[in-house]
């Protein structure tokens, strides 16, 4: 029985003992709890969701959103918005949502309650957006409209992300999955020296890392050599002891998928939208796919 992602992760020479990476919340929230549903409103109702949504998919990896749950937390509490909005720092938008103690108590009892439900049968993998764009969603939900990110502000972004991840160390969490942004906002490659708090934090507690990769690059740096699973749709630095390769847009326009090499997995990310038969027989299909 797996607890943590590394128990997953090839030995020098095997195979990777994953075959699916499955990100679902939105097409999930949709079918099971309806556009407008809360599935974060308590652990007993989040528990419900992702016992439906565990039994639907059947994924490899168990993830949970952090950053959804901060999310619908705010929205539940539009006046904490002000509150983001009180300094002129650019990275306190970010401390002071992190900081609440209602979403930490909420991610820490989810925490218990999935571990729970999973008996270690998968991993359990939290995962966020990156430093910065956590940051610039902080900013916007503040009602800064415009705001340029600079190396200070992340690095001190990625400190708050460390201390909110140190705050669930007690419990057997599987790994940590950061989310660049796929949606052109990053203005630039990501320098993943900026997260040194939130890596000197996985390593600390031996978490897994794994960095889903935006649009844009990456800086080549010795940081690369702390990440331990590397996922996106082109090509990847020479690091990392597996690779997932995003196939979402060939699943989804019906496109024949690449084998898979020892050290890789597929990822699909299920739009919101999509029909539950198509869902299944596109999985069923990427299951079945030979490897080579």
């Amino acid at each position: 029985m797996s607890q943590n992602l590394a128990d997953l992760m090839p030995a020098e020479g095997g195979r990777v003992n994953l075959r699916t990476w499955i990100k679902s919340f939105s097409y999930t929230k949709r079918l099971l709890v309806g556009e407008s549903g809360d599935p974060w409103e308590s652990a007993s109702r989040y528990l419900a969701y992702f016992s439906q949504a565990q039994g639907l998919l059947k994924p490899d990896v168990a993830v949970l959103e952090v950053g959804e749950l901060f999310d619908a937390w705010l929205r539940r509490n539009p006046s904490v918005r002000a509150e983001l909005a009180g300094k002129r720092k650019l990275s306190f938008s970010l401390r002071k949502l992190l900081e609440q103690s209602q979403p930490r108590e909420l991610l820490a009892e989810i925490i218990e309650a999935v571990l729970a439900q999973l008996r270690g049968q998968a991993p359990l993998v939290l995962s966020m957006p990156s430093p910065g764009c956590w940051l610039r969603q902080a900013c916007l939900a503040a009602g800064r409209e415009e705001v340029e990110l600079d190396g200070d502000s992340i690095e001190d972004s990625a400190m708050y992300v460390a201390d909110l991840a140190r705050s669930v160390s007690g419990a057997a969490v599987g790994g940590l999955l950061l989310e660049e942004s796929l949606s052109g906002a990053q203005p630039g490659p990501a320098d993943l020296e900026l997260y040194r708090p939130l890596i000197n934090v996985a390593r600390h507690y031996r978490w897994p890392l794994v960095l889903r990769m935006g649009e844009g690059k990456v800086v080549d740096s010795p940081a690369l050599q702390e990440i331990d699973v590397f996922i996106g749709a082109g090509d990847f630095p020479s690091a990392g002891r597996a690779h997932g390769i995003d196939v979402s847009g060939m699943v989804w326009a019906g496109e024949q998928v690449p084998e898979l090499t020892p050290a890789q997995f597929y990822f699909v990310d299920i739009p919101r939208d999509a029909l539950p038969e198509h869902v299944l027989e596109s999985l069923a299909r990427l299951r079945t796919t030979p490897s080579s």
